[in-house]
């Protein structure tokens, strides 16, 4: 993932900079990491002493980036860095935030139905109006984070990010692209105590960026919003890239 995300920056722009979060890993996570850097100039490791959650990771990372754009991704490899170049195009005069939407979800069944129950819920809850909520595949400008500010520590933040993105009148389009299948490690979201938490931060959420607004009938910012619906050229009748 940092090889493949260095060599499609070099081939972008000569002013770029690869930021990864070591959240805590207890395994050799951080050596690899640290070898990489030493490797690749432009690569820099932040390491978490401990495990503080995937919002906590996203903050730290946001807040060292530098760069006018940020592009942010997973570390599992369910996402290619090098679709980062189908993104580009529509980050149009207007449009502060390209957000990626998965053209076929490659997970197990449980994980395709859970995450279509949680799609639904968040968007209707939250008046969302994106295709995909929970694709961390995007792009924005950094001058989003002087209006908007991230608190969340877990994967809440995702539909925190995109509340406050919209609320504040920020332009957004949609890109499709591909959602690979996991070939390392396991998802440590899907069991019950991680749901139960969840649902209770989307809750907490909730009434923390919906009901108030509700309460004082504070009119919403509409965004300039834009989808682009193409399917990108490396996509085959397999699914796979060409």
């Amino acid at each position: 993932m940092v090889i493949t995300a260095v060599q499609t920056l070099r081939s972008i722009t000569d002013d770029y900079e690869v930021i990864v979060v070591n959240d805590g890993s207890g395994d050799h996570t951080a050596e690899v990491l640290e070898e990489l850097a030493r490797l690749y100039d432009r690569v820099r490791v932040i390491h978490h002493p401990r495990n503080l959650g995937y919002g906590a990771a996203l903050r730290t990372g946001f807040a060292a980036c530098t760069k006018e754009l940020i592009f942010y991704t997973d570390g599992d490899a369910q996402y290619d860095p090098r679709e980062l170049k189908l993104l580009l195009p529509a980050l149009k005069e207007g449009v502060d935030l390209v957000n990626g939407w998965k053209i076929e979800r490659n997970d197990p069944l449980h994980r395709i139905i859970i995450g279509r129950i949680y799609q639904y819920v968040v968007k209707f809850a939250f008046g969302l109006k994106l295709r995909d909520v929970d694709c961390d595949f995007r792009l924005m400008r950094r001058s989003i984070f002087d209006k908007v500010k991230l608190k969340s520590d877990s994967g809440v933040i995702c539909v925190e990010l995109m509340k406050k993105v919209q609320d504040a009148g920020f332009g957004l389009a949609e890109v499709p692209v591909h959602h690979y299948h996991r070939a390392y490690g396991r998802s440590q979201f899907f069991n019950f105590p991680r749901i139960k938490r969840t649902l209770i931060q989307l809750v907490q959420l909730w009434f923390e960026l919906v009901f108030p607004r509700l309460a004082v009938k504070t009119p919403i910012i509409g965004p300039w919003f834009a989808r682009v619906d193409t399917v990108p050229a490396s996509e085959s009748p397999g699914g796979q890239e060409a």
